[in-house]
């Protein structure tokens, strides 16, 4: 269809949507930001003008690890579905930012006598599943050192993570945007009525009866007028992989110096038993390497699933100002992009096996942990996780904490993510899913992880296609209808 024929087809948004709110402009900072450049001191007033309009039940905002899950959740339960993504494939921080996939599993290894349980199942497991058919994936890797973090390593081929997702998306059904970038929303009377959306193809508004907001940033919420707080309370990153290398070298390198601090064997090049997972303390290698890792904010855990490939390499940097700044983002880049260069001259020099060792992946743009924190109809805390707490409203359940072995939740058990932490507070029918919820860190060090991020996603694409069906808001949905659609979609729960 040309731009015409759209057009013509195409309802207009009515003036009185977008007049109402001043959703539709830039969200306005949260608590605790400066600004890293001036304030502009002039202004250019834009046209109004009319914008196509392409309708659906259910619109996601954000194909990332959450959003993937979400969007394909909605449309298997039946809802018109779109996803909007500004890069030009799906994935987010799975294939960025990450290591491995945390965790599938309960940590039952390191509670001596507690049952070993897939934790996780539903959609996020089929993924892994698909991957596993064409390599892509170590499998669910047990840990032999290093179980009181993760019981197991779950490592993913990043490009193919990204094959599989967006076919899976194709699949169900859903009108995938990429190369779009969400750009404001319309809301009327406490309501979202459309996300705005710009691409090559022009600005439209794209309409629906129920939203759902993986961005990472929390911008569909916070184009919505949505409360938020923008804490900046981790580093930014830029994970790299690194070819050339020789995985069997490195973990000697780490155990010559005692250093070697995780272990995983799992399905590598088709091979079963080979190296996928390797840590160390940087504080036991040779200070010219461990002093130069901590400066440029390298991590020494890498995964595999590929021989001679380092999967990731993380390097950190903690921005003085919100990631949601323009300028200093701008900065932050080009400093990581830098420390990327000096983590491979560090291999290069002392790491056996890595002399010729190159840069053969970058993510487009850093990767965040956090960004806005949503104001949500409920706040998790650090409590809720460690003692194991389960609610009258869990849409999953989860085992993984981040600071592990530090923090551990209770006997080797899970937790509850409860359904009223997804919807967002004082709109009708927008739900978060992703890094954007839970204001104490402590427990965010366990929600904001990957697989977690993949459970939120597909309760809150479940319930936003069941009020799509119901015409209902989020806080109207009975849980029951929820609780049966997640169970009948292979989602776990404790009990």
């Amino acid at each position: 269809m040309d731009r015409r024929s759209f057009s013509k087809q195409s309802l207009v948004l009515g003036m009185g949507a977008l007049a109402g709110s001043a959703a539709a402009a830039a969200p306005k900072k949260g608590a605790g930001v400066k600004a890293a450049a001036a304030e502009p001191t002039e202004f250019f007033e834009e046209a109004a003008k009319k914008l196509p309009v392409r309708k659906f039940d259910v619109v996601v905002a954000g194909a990332g690890t959450g959003g993937v899950v979400a969007a394909i959740a909605a449309a298997r339960q039946g809802a018109k579905t779109a996803v909007i993504e500004q890069k030009g494939y799906p994935g987010g921080t799975a294939t960025e930012g990450g290591t491995a996939l945390h965790s599938y599993y309960n940590l039952w290894k390191a509670f001596p006598g507690v049952e070993k349980r897939q934790v996780v199942r539903g959609i996020a497991s089929e993924i892994v599943d698909r991957l596993a058919k064409i390599g892509g994936t170590s499998g669910h890797a047990e840990m032999t050192k290093g179980f009181d973090y993760d019981s197991v390593c779950t490592c993913i081929d990043t490009e193919l993570y990204k094959l599989v997702t967006f076919e899976m998306l194709e699949e169900a059904g859903v009108f995938v945007a990429v190369n779009t970038m969400l750009v404001g929303a319309a809301v009327d009377k406490g309501r979202v009525v459309g996300a705005i959306v710009e691409s090559r193809s022009g600005r439209e508004l794209f309409a629906a009866k129920a939203f759902v907001d993986c961005t990472a940033y929390g911008s569909l919420s916070a184009y919505a007028g949505a409360k938020y707080i923008e804490p900046n309370d981790y580093a930014v990153a830029n994970s790299i992989g690194i070819a050339n290398v020789n995985v069997e070298k490195y973990h000697e390198f780490l155990k010559s110096h005692n250093a070697l601090t995780q272990y995983a064997e799992g399905m590598r090049d088709g091979q079963p038993g080979l190296i996928v997972r390797l840590d160390g303390s940087a504080a036991k290698l040779p200070p010219e390497f461990g002093q130069a890792a901590n400066k440029i904010g390298m991590s020494i855990v890498t995964t595999t699933t590929h021989d001679n490939y380092f999967m990731f390499i993380k390097l950190n940097f903690k921005m003085p100002v919100s990631p949601t700044d323009r300028d200093a983002t701008a900065k932050a880049e080009l400093e990581l992009r830098r420390r990327q260069y000096q983590a491979v001259q560090l291999f290069r020099q002392f790491v056996p096996g890595c002399e010729k060792a190159f840069i053969a992946r970058t993510s487009p743009s850093l990767c965040i942990r956090r960004a806005r924190r949503i104001e949500c109809d409920y706040d998790i805390t650090h409590e809720d996780v460690v003692e194991a707490r389960h609610f009258d409203d869990d849409v999953f359940v989860y085992g993984f904490h981040d600071s592990a072995p530090a923090i551990q939740i209770k006997n080797g058990g899970t937790y509850g993510i409860p359904y009223r932490a997804l919807r967002v507070a004082g709109i009708e029918n927008l739900l978060a899913a992703g890094m954007m919820i839970t204001t104490d860190r402590r427990a965010h060090m366990s929600t904001r992880n990957t697989v977690a991020c993949m459970g939120q996603g597909q309760a809150a694409g479940t319930a936003a296609a069941l009020c799509a069906a119901r015409n209902c808001g989020t806080r109207d949905l009975p849980y029951g209808v929820l609780r049966s659609a997640l169970e009948k979609a292979g989602v776990y729960f404790e009990g």
